[in-house]
């Protein structure tokens, strides 16, 4: 088992103006001259953190951090408009290019193994390949299980919480009883719904419930950017054609690829993860069985670091 690398600092940042309104913050760590990675955040609207850099050897990976339209420090926070999923594949691509780098690795979990999938699926020759963490295909059944019917039979007490801000005669559709709240006019309902609908994605992240993960998800910049935008995204099916990633999964024949998925993982159940392996049996499946959905769980986490480590000796990098 591989523990994560040390936390190490950013030698450079970026702003990258994109479609309007908004603005990129993107930031390199690492090595300026070893192997391109992208860290691609989930959500849609979490945004990047510190300690994702820590998953790559920093001696041998030039990594990439970016905040997606609308997350982190990218700006304007929490903004809606443009923000789709086309938009944010051809924002990586424009990373790519500013950045002078020809090939480079994906890194993504849960929202961003989707969105790490759509791109190498339309740039395939761009990838030296793939690590996945929580696989989310972002199918209407995924959506379902976890914010209307599925997971709330695990999880009744934290449902509960999760119910409160909707009229009982909203609750056949809670995800448009959400959406309602969330773009409204109303800024006492629109932070109420937010922090509960990411309260309840941090409570349910972790196996064995995690004080540090569900304080991450309360936070209300991040409760705010996370609850408009994966609704927002939600509402709309992601802007995805149905089944999508799936019926495009030849494109990934030729990447290395890597899949690890937690076995008790509530948000994004393991079923997709077979699923996509299925479709790409190149990709290595690991299921670890002791975790939930969150990269941070020390399962998952040692296996994403053994993962990058692994991929350096696929691609002939590693010394």
């Amino acid at each position: 088992m591989r523990k994560p690398y040390p936390l190490i600092k950013a030698y450079a940042s970026h702003s990258l103006k994109v479609q309007s309104p908004h603005v990129l913050y993107i930031e390199e760590s690492g090595n300026p001259d070893g192997i391109p990675v992208l860290f691609v955040h989930g959500g849609p609207g979490s945004g990047t953190e510190a300690y994702h850099r820590c998953f790559f050897n920093p001696e041998k990976y030039r990594i990439i951090l970016f905040d997606q339209r609308g997350s982190g420090r990218s700006g304007p926070h929490a903004e809606l408009e443009n923000n789709n999923t086309q938009a944010l594949v051809s924002d990586i691509e424009e990373i790519r290019e500013m950045l002078n780098i020809e090939h480079w690795v994906l890194f993504g979990g849960s929202w961003g193994s989707t969105l790490s999938l759509v791109y190498a699926e339309t740039y395939p020759d761009k990838v030296l390949g793939l690590i996945l963490r929580g696989i989310f295909l972002c199918r209407p059944k995924e959506i379902q299980w976890f914010y209307q019917e599925g997971a709330s039979r695990l999880f009744p007490e934290y449902w509960e919480d999760f119910l409160k801000p909707i009229p009982m005669e909203e609750r056949q559709d809670l995800v448009a009883a959400y959406y309602k709240r969330l773009t409204g006019k109303n800024e006492i309902s629109r932070m109420a719904a937010a922090k509960a609908w990411s309260l309840w994605e941090g409570r349910t992240a972790t196996l064995m419930g995690r004080e540090e993960v569900i304080k991450h998800f309360e936070n209300t910049y991040t409760a705010l950017s996370m609850a408009r935008i994966e609704c927002h995204y939600f509402i709309n099916n992601a802007f995805l054609a149905p089944n999508q990633i799936l019926k495009n999964a030849i494109h990934l024949k030729n990447i290395p690829g890597v899949i690890v998925h937690g076995r008790y993982d509530v948000v994004c159940p393991v079923e997709s993860a077979w699923e996509l392996h299925k479709a790409w049996p190149e990709a290595e499946l690991k299921i670890i069985n002791d975790a939930g959905h969150a990269a941070s769980e020390k399962g998952i986490a040692n296996a994403l670091v053994q993962a990058t480590d692994n991929m350096l000796l696929t691609l002939g990098e590693y010394e």
